[in-house]
């Protein structure tokens, strides 16, 4: 019932971003250049049934396949493809038939945008629980994404589950989508505007938490969040003082410790990477400036170290000697909870 649910209010109900009527589903603006450049190149019919909460582009993408999970129109699709360049590839996954049309007709005009003598990019038709249908092999892809999607499925163990199954080992799963700070009510489930804006099936944040580990991501990461300003007085009452928030998060396919552990390691940024020459971003709460060793948990290390990651970093110190916990670690309410000005979206 809920696909058929998402697939009426995306392929039908909403016609362009503008039709949205809350927040949930809107990008800030503060894109990185590199990024803007290549968005810039977009098939306006695309950018304009775009629905996502978040920047779904990870750092070091060159030459890496990737997996899209709720393509949508594939504007996420193209980004990353025009980021792979032409030796990588970008693959799409969506239910919804409208959405796909515009997503498959645009191949050869972003090709040409991009300069490749032919498209990186493929879409399937077919849900994100049920990716073994589609012949995807295990360990395939070297990072998948999802932008406001997960949220919609009516079976999120069985989304995780799969992820992994897909990923190759060192992979990571980096997807925005939108979180609740208490469990939403499940007669909201059955309302489809609340359901459709991303916001009745949205993870209480520590559920998530579970559910990530339980399907082989021992340590989530969060990279960033911000508070969803509802900005619609018939929903926020629906809503009954819910709050949610839009986050990014890298889960990776490794061999992590249950908690962050100190081994007297650290490691050091060689901004080599072109498009963070000055920094590099793990996640939130862990950046790395050029040139200056940084102490280190065991599992930031091993992320870092058995990555697509390991060439842009210089490593000390091995697992010879257990210290105890790493300092700064914790695991209580990850989000900002206040709300930045507002910003305006692309």
């Amino acid at each position: 019932m809920k696909h058929k649910t998402v697939q009426e209010y995306y392929g039908k109900v909403l016609q362009k971003s503008d039709d949205l009527q809350t927040n949930a589903c809107c990008t800030p603006d503060d894109v990185p250049e590199y990024l803007r450049k290549v968005l810039a190149k977009i098939h306006p019919e695309v950018t304009e049934k775009y629905y996502g909460c978040g920047l779904v582009a990870p750092n070091v993408l060159k030459g890496m396949d990737i997996l899209d999970l709720g393509c949508g129109s594939g504007r996420d699709v193209y980004a990353l493809a025009g980021l792979v360049g032409k030796n990588g590839s970008v693959t799409g996954v969506d239910m919804t038939d409208e959405q796909l049309s515009v997503a498959r007709r645009h191949e050869a005009f972003h090709a040409d945008a991009f300069g490749y003598a032919a498209p990186n990019t493929k879409f399937h038709k077919g849900y994100i629980e049920k990716l073994g249908e589609l012949g995807l092999a295990d360990a395939s892809f070297d990072i998948i994404v999802s932008n406001c999607v997960i949220n919609l499925s009516p079976d999120k163990p069985a989304v995780l589950a799969e992820a992994y199954r897909l990923l190759k080992p060192g992979g990571e799963l980096y997807f925005s989508d939108v979180y609740a700070d208490l469990r939403v009510p499940a007669e909201l489930l059955e309302d489809p505007v609340l359901y459709g804006e991303c916001l009745s099936g949205a993870l209480y944040w520590n559920d998530f938490m579970t559910l990530a580990k339980a399907a082989g991501f021992a340590d989530p990461r969060l990279v960033e969040d911000r508070v969803l300003t509802i900005e619609n007085p018939d929903i926020e009452a629906k809503l009954n003082g819910i709050g949610f928030y839009s986050a990014t998060y890298r889960l990776f396919k490794l061999d992590l410790e249950p908690a962050c552990e100190d081994f007297d390691q650290s490691v050091i940024y060689l901004g080599n990477e072109p498009n963070d020459p000055a920094q590099f971003v793990l996640d939130k709460s862990r950046v790395f400036t050029a040139g200056k060793e940084t102490a280190v948990c065991s599992n930031s290390f091993i992320m870092l170290r058995d990555s697509r990651f390991a060439p842009y970093f210089e490593f000390k110190g091995n697992f010879s000697q257990h210290r105890g916990m790493f300092a700064g670690c914790g695991d209580g309410f990850p989000f900002d909870v206040v709300s930045e000005p507002a910003k305006s979206c692309c």
